[in-house]
């Protein structure tokens, strides 16, 4: 449906409170730009488009419509700027071919290629854009500046894995890897899409950005682990000719990343601990709740240890900050945002509030709020509160009736029936929406479909409540899951081809027993009853041998034989294509223990219901 009035009058606030005459960002946004994609788009051999601006041609409207909320517009339009863009003497930025920015540092005698954004085909555009403009020079070393997959997974359309170049990471980035993106990777998938909108058309009336660049690349996400990991607090390499400090800041954004500054070109990289909005400290997706304390502490120590010699403040996302006062007073605020955001969600739980009253009451400081560099395009800060909570006291909120609630189907039927049943909260809602009580009638309704989920009228009140809120909101990632929220109740979960459970070279970099957990949380305790199955694994290529227990329902893995009476000797790429379903013929067992253990393990489907079952079934 088209905005309401009370939308209208909430995007008319937004222009009220923001100063959108100041028009720096736009310079700044395509300073040093030399060109950029013929026809913005990236495509495979066989023309399939993974990368594709085309769609978003509709921003070119300085004005925002009354579907998006001005200041997201205004992100949307900044986050168009694309192509290779010249930072400064040798450094170089691909920005607006994904999500993520390239960045190129020049050597003295090759090039060193900072994070290789998500897929390998738009890496290897980047790079060919790069080089179209350039020398043609040798790769001297890839650095991952963190552990998130737009900072890896094209790193095989940079370099391949035999050409033995240097991959330089932070301590634990293959654990972080391995933590965040395996074990719940398939809820995690899930939940992408709410978060990024891949699946909502472009336009006004739908996907319009990401907060932290347009959306993600399609494609074929490769990794390459580090041979070389930055282990101390600070060290200090010279690569190529070009001295970097290294300075770790586990923990923060993502448990492994670290900062870098080039003290000869004055350019401090921040990776993607201060870009231009407020960030995540749990994004929609899922993850480990972030430490905005530690998060402020490194940006601080950056700020004390790289400041005012740093001329020029560069990220992993968005365009670059220009001149020492500039990137100081950024910095600051930056730290800033991030420790008010903890201190002072903190300071409300200890006096007893809970998650969704302190989300109301915090807000930020004038000086703050009035920036758009702090605004909470990708973040909230409603959200980064309640993770506050999440963080330091969990979920429970201390209240005895939240202690063991009935599970959300059954609550909603119960509670619709003491309000009357569907018809008569429905009725209600109606009113309410009418009045532009968006979020209690999403609430309301939200119970609805799940007491009955074939009821039409619940079904379409609540999806036209969520594009009101998905057309007020400034964060793209709220925009996004309301809007994708609506999609799906009016016309149910989109139907995607099968994928594999993991990407093959993701698999391939776990560690052993990493691997081998991931066989256990697949493990379906009904099925398993209380069988007790050992096995004992020779993985030839590698030297390594393990031992799989099951007891108690329970799968476990240890290093060493145990005499098992099942033995699998395999290679690890056997073993992987194993633990994936796909038994190999390069695999020997003897015994009867693995035969037993296989139907005992779950496949995950990604689209489980979310908000509630679909109508349709």
């Amino acid at each position: 449906m088209d905005p309401t009035a009370a939308t209208i009058a909430a995007q008319s606030a937004v222009i009220a409170g923001l100063d959108f005459t100041d028009q720096t960002d736009f310079a700044d946004a395509k300073r040093g730009f030399v060109a950029g994609l013929p026809d913005g788009a990236i495509r495979t051999k066989s023309g399939t488009a993974v990368w594709d601006l085309q769609p978003y041609s509709f921003l070119a409207d300085e004005t925002a419509p009354d579907s998006v909320n001005p200041s997201l517009w205004r992100m949307a339009r900044l986050n168009m700027a694309s192509g290779l863009f010249n930072v400064c003497d040798r450094v170089w930025q691909i920005r607006g071919l994904d999500l993520a920015n390239m960045t190129i540092v020049e050597g003295d005698t090759g090039i060193i290629v900072v994070d290789t954004l998500t897929t390998c085909e738009v890496a290897a555009a980047a790079v060919a854009l790069y080089f179209a403009h350039r020398p043609l020079r040798p790769i001297m070393a890839v650095i991952y500046t963190h552990s998130h997959s737009d900072h890896f997974g094209g790193v095989k359309g940079v370099i391949a894995e035999t050409d033995r170049i240097p991959v330089i990471a932070p301590l634990g980035f293959m654990e972080a890897v391995g933590g965040e993106n395996v074990l719940p990777g398939n809820a995690m998938a899930r939940r992408a899409q709410f978060q990024f909108g891949g699946l909502l058309r472009q336009g006004p009336l739908g996907q319009v950005d990401a907060g932290l660049g347009k959306t993600t690349a399609r494609g074929t996400q490769s990794l390459i682990a580090p041979s070389q990991l930055i282990r101390e607090p600070i060290e200090t390499h010279i690569i190529d000719g070009v001295e970097i400090i290294f300075q770790l800041a586990p923990e923060t954004e993502a448990p492994a990343e670290m900062h870098m500054f080039f003290p000869a070109l004055g350019v401090l990289n921040i990776a993607e601990n201060a870009t231009r909005h407020l960030h995540n400290f749990l994004p929609l997706r899922g993850a480990v709740v972030r430490d905005p304390r530690m998060w402020a502490h490194y940006l601080a120590e950056a700020l004390d240890r790289f400041c005012p010699a740093a001329t020029i403040l560069i990220a992993q996302h968005h365009w670059p900050v220009w001149g020492a006062d500039a990137v100081q007073d950024f910095l600051r605020c930056q730290h800033d945002l991030y420790k008010f955001i903890h201190d002072q969600s903190v300071r409300l739980l200890n006096m007893g509030r809970k998650p969704e009253e302190i989300a109301e009451e915090i807000a930020l400081p004038a000086a703050l709020a009035g920036k758009f560099y702090l605004r909470g395009y990708y973040g909230n800060l409603k959200h980064n509160a309640k993770a506050v909570y999440q963080r330091y006291l969990g979920w429970y909120d201390g209240n005895p009736a939240n202690l063991d609630r009935l599970p959300p189907t059954e609550s909603a039927s119960r509670t619709l029936a003491y309000m009357g049943g569907v018809d008569a909260a429905l009725a209600r809602a109606q009113a309410d929406f009418a009045a532009g009580d968006y979020r209690w009638v999403a609430q309301i309704m939200a119970q609805a479909v799940l007491a009955d989920p074939s009821h039409a009228g619940a079904r379409a009140l609540l999806a036209d409540a969520f594009e009101q809120l998905g057309f007020q909101a400034e964060s793209a990632t709220w925009r996004n899951a309301y809007l994708y929220g609506a999609q799906e109740m009016r016309h149910g979960k989109r139907d995607i081809p099968p994928r594999p459970m993991l990407a093959p070279d993701l698999v391939a970099g776990l560690p052993t027993d990493l691997l081998l957990d991931y066989l256990a949380v697949r493990l379906n305790p009904d099925r398993a009853g209380d069988a007790s199955i050992g096995i004992d694994i020779t993985i030839s290529d590698r030297g390594e041998t393990w031992h799989l227990a099951l007891r108690n329902a329970v799968l476990a893995c240890r290093p060493g034989h145990r005499g098992a009476g099942t033995h699998i000797a395999c290679t690890r790429a056997a073993l992987e294509a194993l633990c994936l379903g796909a038994p190999s013929l390069d695999t020997t067992v003897t015994g009867d223990g693995l035969a037993t253990l296989l139907p005992m393990f779950d496949r995950f489907s990604m689209q489980f219901d979310v908000i509630a079952p679909d109508h349709r079934k």
